[in-house]
C-alpha cells in the first residue's frame, strides 16, 4: 500500500486550542482523518509526524523518505528559517505540498517569506483545514502525472527561465 507523509511542525500538535481565530478548531486528529479519507480510494495510508523540534522533522524525511509516495509539509514557524529542515526536504524526491492554515500573507511581515515553498511542488495558505485535503487531492493529481520537477537545476521554472 501507498503511504502518504503527513508532516506538521513546531505547535501544530495543540490545534484546536492554540488561537482559534486563526488556526481554526480542528484538531490535528480531525486534519489526520480528513486526509486519511482524501486518500483512502485511492488505497493509500497516512503516515502522521508531528514534532516541535526541527531536527526531529528532519529525521522523519530520511527515515521515511523513500517508503512514502509524496507528502504533506506544514512548517509551521520553521517555513521562515528552518534551514535543515529546507535541506532535508530538497533531497525528498516524491511531490510533497507545503500547508499553513492561516494566510500567512495577510499577517505579520515576518511571516510573509518561506524558505520552504521554493522547493515544494505546490503551497496552500489560508483555506484553514480545508487546505490539507486540498494538498491531499494535489498529491494524487501529482501522483498520477508523468514524474516531473517543478524547477530544474538551471532554475528554469516550467520549461522557461523566470
Amino acid at each position: 500500500m501507498s503511504v502518504v507523509l503527513l508532516l506538521n511542525g513546531p505547535n501544530l500538535g495543540v490545534l484546536g486550542r492554540r488561537e482559534p481565530e486563526i488556526y481554526g478548531t480542528d484538531t490535528l486528529a480531525d486534519i489526520e482523518a480528513a486526509v486519511a479519507e482524501e486518500v483512502r480510494a485511492q488505497g493509500w495510508e497516512v503516515l502522521s509526524v508531528q514534532h516541535d523540534g526541527e531536527g526531529d522533522l528532519v529525521g522523519a524525511i530520511h527515515r521515511h523518505g523513500e517508503s512514502t509516495v509524496g507528502a504533506i509539509v506544514n512548517p509551521g514557524a520553521l517555513m521562515i528559517a528552518g534551514w535543515s529542515l529546507r535541506d532535508a526536504l530538497a533531497s525528498y524526491a516524491p511531490p510533497w505540498v507545503e500547508v499553513h492554515l492561516s494566510n500567512v500573507w495577510a499577517r505579520e511581515r515576518f511571516r510573509h517569506e518561506s524558505v520552504i515553498a521554493p522547493l515544494a511542488s505546490g503551497v496552500v495558505v489560508g483555506l484553514g483545514a480545508f487546505g490539507y485535503r486540498l494538498a491531499a487531492r494535489a498529491l494524487l493529481h501529482l501522483a498520477a502525472a508523468p514524474r516531473h520537477s517543478p524547477h530544474s537545476a538551471n532554475g528554469e521554472v516550467g520549461g522557461r527561465t523566470p
